[in-house]
């Protein structure tokens, strides 16, 4: 795989988040939602550390699960690259809850049942899948700044090979 360098000028103008304009340098839009066990947990709780906030469709479906389930089995390496992951989706804290708990997953999954967070950062809108069209979280990630700036955007995310991709830009961000 081929190594990710720190996003460029050029990476920011193409990498906007859809219908927000949220670019790399942005303030994070700051939230607080009930984690699976119903805790509130706020971006701003953060501060001092790197975050990797995914967005996701729907817990225990397929592609969702290989994706937090890649995100776990690396969670030792992004701790060590001085991030956290945090997930979030529209599903309730019960079923976020039943999720993690079949996962073992060892980070917390927010949710976002009224999609303010979800808006906020232009993961909720008009989809397709298989022929039919509707409105939906389109699978995205953002890694923001020990500072709460946005460092990097991936919209439209293929779960395959996407966290290796995280892991390039937060490495990134520690060698500068």
């Amino acid at each position: 795989m081929k190594k990710s360098k720190k996003p460029s000028k050029a990476s920011e103008k193409i990498r906007p988040a859809a219908k927000t304009g949220l670019r790399p340098g942005d303030t994070a839009p700051d939230f607080s939602l009930p984690d699976g066990t119903g805790m509130m947990v706020s971006l701003r709780d953060f501060r001092g550390k790197k975050v990797v906030l995914y967005f996701y469709p729907r817990d225990s479906t397929p592609g969702c699960t290989a994706e937090a389930c890649d995100f776990r089995d690396n969670a030792d390496r992004i701790r060590r690259l001085g991030a956290v992951v945090l997930g979030v989706s529209a599903d309730t804290v019960i079923s976020h809850g039943k999720f993690s708990a079949a996962h073992a997953l060892t980070f917390p999954l927010l949710s976002d049942e009224n999609r303010e967070a979800i808006g906020a950062y232009g993961a909720w809108h008009k989809k397709s899948f298989m022929g039919r069209s509707f409105t939906g979280i389109v699978r995205s990630t953002f890694v923001i700044d020990e500072k709460g700036k946005i460092v990097e955007i991936f919209p439209k995310v293929k779960v395959r090979g996407h966290v290796g991709e995280v892991l390039n830009i937060l490495k990134g961000e520690t060698e500068s």
